[in-house]
């Protein structure tokens, strides 16, 4: 009788800048995730704050990469030992089932992403959350925010997340969406809402519709990161 099939492992990729007003919390929420098996893998991007001290001993692994996400994110990949990777933005949360979710959903599809809920003051959050959602769902192109997990092999093939400053996720969704459609999870990871907060929920609205639109356009990702910052 042939043995079962080993679990598959998941390793959690978290880039992080400057996040240590925040980082141990969100560490430790991941610790039940790391007693049930899972890899996490924090990668600095050159904090100024203290980040980088403060996730020693609460990571299975801390890097120090390049600024920017996509080179953090892929330089946490290729440390990663898990046969899935999902990459996870410092203020998000995910849901208590996410290994067996994930594990679940890379049984029939090679990658996926979660629904979002978007934690802050501004009344409009829910809607955009929903729009975002729904936006994913008919597109096959996830956000960041959405806690995007693939299969290690799939992710190496398509060639990891673009070296661009913005928009990376996008360019990994359609790299992604050419070797099969994703998996769409109803299940919600929770994030942040302090870039709406911070900024003003509208203005942010705008100014998020208008850098996808011109990115759509053609506008190059370098020019479309300085009006993002």
């Amino acid at each position: 009788m042939p043995a079962p099939p080993a679990p598959t492992r998941l390793s959690i990729v978290m880039p992080v800048l400057n996040e240590g007003e925040h980082i141990v919390a969100r560490l430790a929420a991941l610790a039940p995730l790391r007693a049930q098996g899972a890899e996490l893998i924090v990668v600095d991007g050159g904090s100024s704050d203290g980040t980088l001290a403060l996730c020693r001993d609460r990571a299975d692994a801390v890097l120090s990469a390049p600024r920017g996400r996509a080179q953090q994110m892929n330089a946490g990949a290729r440390t990663a030992s898990g046969q899935v990777l999902l990459f996870l933005h410092a203020d998000t949360a995910l849901p208590e089932a996410v290994l067996a979710l994930v594990a679940h959903a890379t049984g029939h599809a090679v990658w996926g992403r979660f629904d979002v809920q978007i934690e802050g003051r501004s009344a409009m959050l829910p809607v955009v959350a929903r729009l975002m959602n729904l936006r994913s769902r008919l597109t096959g192109i996830a956000t960041g925010d959405q806690a995007i997990f693939v299969r290690r092999d799939t992710f190496e093939t398509v060639g990891g997340f673009p070296s661009q400053p913005l928009m990376e996720d996008v360019e990994l969704s359609k790299r992604l969406r050419r070797v099969g459609p994703p998996s769409c999870l109803r299940a919600k990871v929770c994030t942040s809402g302090r870039r709406w907060d911070s900024r003003g929920a509208w203005r942010t609205i705008a100014l998020m519709w208008r850098l996808r639109l011109l990115y759509w356009l053609g506008v190059p990702a370098e020019r479309l990161a300085a009006a993002y910052r």
